[in-house]
């Protein structure tokens, strides 16, 4: 199998799993062309990074987040001239050695310009990090899914995602200015807009820490909201929330997260959560709340 493929990293203070991933990633069957890294963290990654000669590490001093990382590697890969861009968080790892061949071959066995793999909890391979919707119904359950095969149009990017160069001359890139939570969203919706063929295959997995607490059912087990663990990441995605809702004209998004957020913290009289979560999303819905992260409270 003759590949053309450049993988787009982001890292961020975690050199031990950046360390296993590297490694990962070239112990793939099917090899890459350069891993493109752009690392924002406190303290440089770039004595693990020396240690593949097919590294092509970018120092970042601002810290760009997960949009503006994920936007400057895949810059650099897509300038190297591969075909395919293979996307990884830093804290993501591929489940199996075959796991780069398997996506290479789905996407052409399908025609597809984007395919995604199922995203499995460390330790827990029966479970899925993040929840698909089946018949109305959220689940975490990897072999529910499995059984399906293929979802088209459906999928969690950015990790472990490999798309086609060409198509984000199409799409663009991640918008840097939603910085962590909603710009894999963000995208995805562009992908949809913009008529790209793409799925998830659950033929192959990479494994990735698991966000099951962040999930809160409301109204039963269709109807729930996510929240985050820490303010920091609370407002990023609450407020990024509001700005996909006015950017996409999501009627059903913004139904759903207002019905949601209101039951859940009344309910839980958590009048200052609900604050919280009103004041950044509709911040969003304003088109408000941007800028650099040193201008930002929490």
């Amino acid at each position: 199998m003759t590949l053309s493929v450049a993988v787009a990293a982001v890292t961020f203070d975690r050199p031990r799993e950046l360390a296993v991933l590297l490694n990962a990633i070239n112990n793939q069957t099917a090899s890459v062309r350069s891993i493109c890294l752009v690392d924002s963290g406190t303290v440089p990654a770039q004595d693990v990074a020396r240690a593949h000669e097919n590294v092509d590490y970018v120092r970042s001093e601002a810290n760009l987040g997960g949009a503006g990382g994920f936007s400057l590697a895949i810059l650099k890969a897509v300038a190297t001239g591969a075909e395919w861009i293979w996307m990884m968080d830093d804290d993501a790892e591929p489940a199996d050695p075959e796991c780069l061949a398997t996506l290479v071959r789905e996407a052409e066995a399908r025609d597809l310009e984007a395919v995604v793999p199922l995203v499995v909890a460390p330790g827990h391979p029966d479970r899925l990090s993040f929840f698909f919707r089946l018949d109305g119904k959220v689940t975490h359950d990897r072999a529910e899914v499995e059984k399906i095969g293929f979802l088209p149009d459906d999928g969690h990017f950015f990790n472990g995602a490999l798309i086609r160069s060409d198509v984000f001359f199409k799409v663009g890139l991640p918008d840097m200015r939603l910085f962590i939570r909603g710009d894999e969203v963000d995208f995805t919706i562009r992908l949809r807009k913009a008529g790209i063929r793409f799925g998830t295959v659950t033929t192959t997995a990479i494994t990735h820490p698991h966000a099951f607490s962040e999930t809160k059912h409301v109204y039963g087990a269709r109807w729930h909201v996510i929240v985050p663990e820490s303010a920091f990441k609370r407002y990023f995605y609450y407020r990024n929330r509001g700005y996909l809702i006015r950017r996409h004209f999501r009627i059903k998004s913004f139904v759903a997260d207002v019905g949601g957020y209101l039951g859940y913290f009344l309910q839980r009289g958590d009048l200052r959560g609900l604050a919280d979560w009103f004041g950044a999303f509709s911040a969003g819905l304003r088109g408000k709340g941007f800028g650099p992260l040193k201008d930002q409270k929490f």
